[in-house]
C-alpha cells in the first residue's frame, strides 16, 4: 500500500518532470508554449462561462424544486414494470444533467442504503457508466460553435439510459 500510495504522489511531478524534458530535447521553448496554452484556455473558459451560468440555474432550479421526486413518482409504475429501483430515479434523472449533483444523490443513496448493498452497488456502476450528458454536449459544441444539436443529444441520452439499463442488469446478475 504505501508502494501505490508513493507512485501517485510522484506521478504528476514525473509527468511534468517529462514534458519539460521532452520539450527541451526538441529545442521548444517550454515556458513560452505553456504561456500560449493558457491563453487559449483562458480564451475558451470565457467563451463557455455563459453556457455553464445556464446550465448551474437550470440544475439548481430543478433540484430546488422538488420536481425530482414528483417525477420519481409518476414514473414508479414504469419503473416497477422493468425492475429499475425507485430509489435510484433522482440519480438517473440528474445524472446527465449534473455531475456534482448526481455525486451527491449517489453518495446519499451509498449513505441511506450502504456501499456493498445491491442499491449501492447500482448507483456507483450507474455513475461509472454513464456521463453528464448536457453539460458535456453544451462545453464541446460551444467551443466549436454547433448550434443543432438535436441528434447528438438523442444519441447521448440514448446511451446514457442503456448505460443505466444495463447498471441495474448488471449488478442484479452479480
Amino acid at each position: 500500500m504505501k508502494t501505490i500510495s508513493f507512485v501517485s504522489n510522484l506521478a504528476m511531478p514525473m509527468i511534468i518532470l517529462l514534458i519539460v524534458a521532452y520539450g527541451l530535447k526538441e529545442k521548444n521553448k517550454v515556458f513560452d508554449t505553456f504561456l500560449i496554452g493558457a491563453k487559449e484556455g483562458i480564451k475558451t473558459t470565457i467563451q463557455i462561462f455563459p453556457t455553464l451560468i445556464g446550465l448551474f440555474v437550470a440544475i439548481g432550479a430543478l433540484r430546488a424544486s422538488g420536481i425530482l421526486d414528483c417525477i420519481t413518482h409518476l414514473a414508479s409504475p414504469i419503473l416497477n414494470l422493468i425492475n429499475f429501483p425507485n430509489e435510484l430515479m433522482p440519480l438517473a434523472l440528474l445524472r446527465p444533467v449534473s455531475g456534482s449533483g448526481s455525486v451527491a444523490i449517489a453518495t446519499d443513496i451509498m449513505k441511506n442504503f450502504g456501499v456493498d448493498t445491491a442499491l449501492g452497488m447500482m448507483a456507483s456502476t450507474i455513475m461509472g457508466s454513464t456521463e453528464t450528458t448536457l453539460y458535456t454536449i453544451a462545453i464541446y459544441t460551444s467551443c466549436i460553435k454547433v448550434k443543432k444539436t438535436r441528434g447528438i443529444l438523442i444519441a447521448a441520452l440514448t446511451a446514457d439510459i442503456v448505460g443505466m439499463i444495463v447498471s441495474v442488469l448488471v449488478c442484479r446478475y452479480f
